[in-house]
C-alpha cells in the first residue's frame, strides 16, 4: 500500500479512535502470516501512510437526508501501483471493511451494519506508472518491486532453505509460497525451477540474474 486515506463525517471519531483505526488498518492489511516474508511485510511498512479525514462539509444523495445523529459513514481510498491493483481489490475491500467494523463494534455500535447498508465504501485506486515518486526519481511497478523486496533477498544466504509442501515454492524475490500448477508463473536458473506469485517478480529475478524472458 502507498496510501490509505479514510474520510468520517466530523466528530464521529476521536483523536484516539481515529489513531486507533490508522494503526488497525496497517496492522491488518499486513499481518505475518506463513505466505508472506516479514521482511516485505516491514518494507511495506515504511512506505504504507494513512490519512483520517473529516471534511468540513458531506452531503450524502441518499433520501430523506441523512441526521447527523446517524452512525457514520465511511469512504475509504487506497491507492496501490496500478498493475497490482486488481488482484489487490477483492482482498483490500474484504479487509477495510473488516476493520472498520471492528472500529464499529468497539465504539458500541453494530459492526454488522458495514454488511447490511452501503455506510462503507472502498476505493482502491491504481497509480500509473510514472506516477509514483520516491528518493526525489520517479519509480514504477518493477522499481516498487525491487525496493520493497530487496531486505528480503539480500538475506538469503543467511536463511536456511525453506521447508515447502510438495507441490508449492518459495518465490524467491518476496517469500510467498505459491502452488505449483499449470498456471503459476516459473523460470529454471541454474537448473534450478522457481516460482513467482507476479510477473513482476519474475521479471525482477530474470534481469537480477540475467536470465531471458521468452
Amino acid at each position: 500500500m502507498l496510501l490509505i486515506e479514510v474520510s468520517v463525517p466530523r466528530g464521529a471519531l476521536s483523536e484516539a479512535e481515529r489513531q486507533a483505526l490508522g494503526q488497525r488498518l496497517v496492522d491488518t492489511l499486513m499481518a505475518e502470516d506463513d505466505s508472506h516474508a516479514v521482511e516485505l511485510l516491514e518494507a511495506q511498512r515504511t512506505l504504507t501512510q494513512v490519512l483520517v479525514h473529516e471534511p468540513a462539509t458531506w452531503v450524502l444523495g441518499r433520501r430523506p437526508a441523512a441526521d447527523p445523529a446517524d452512525p457514520p459513514r465511511y469512504l475509504v481510498r487506497v491507492t496501490v501501483p496500478a498493475s497490482w491493483r486488481k488482484e489487490m481489490s477483492a482482498y483490500t475491500v474484504e479487509t477495510v471493511t473488516g476493520v472498520l467494523a471492528e472500529t464499529e463494534r468497539a465504539a458500541g455500535r453494530d459492526p454488522e451494519r458495514l454488511l447490511r447498508e452501503p455506510d462503507a465504501v472502498v476505493l482502491v485506486d491504481g497509480v500509473p506508472e510514472g506516477g509514483v515518486g520516491i528518493y526525489g526519481r520517479v519509480m514504477g511497478s518493477l522499481d516498487l518491486t525491487e525496493l520493497i523486496s530487496r531486505p528480503y533477498r539480500d538475506g538469503a544466504a543467511a536463511r536456511p532453505e525453506p521447508e515447502t509442501p510438495r507441490g508449492t515454492l518459495v518465490d524467491p524475490v518476496c517469500g510467498m509460497r505459491v502452488d505449483l500448477e499449470a498456471s503459476t508463473l516459473t523460470l529454471v536458473y541454474e537448473g534450478t525451477l522457481y516460482g513467482f506469485c507476479h510477473g513482476l517478480c519474475r521479471r525482477s529475478f530474470a534481469d537480477e540474474h540475467g536470465v531471458p524472458l521468452g
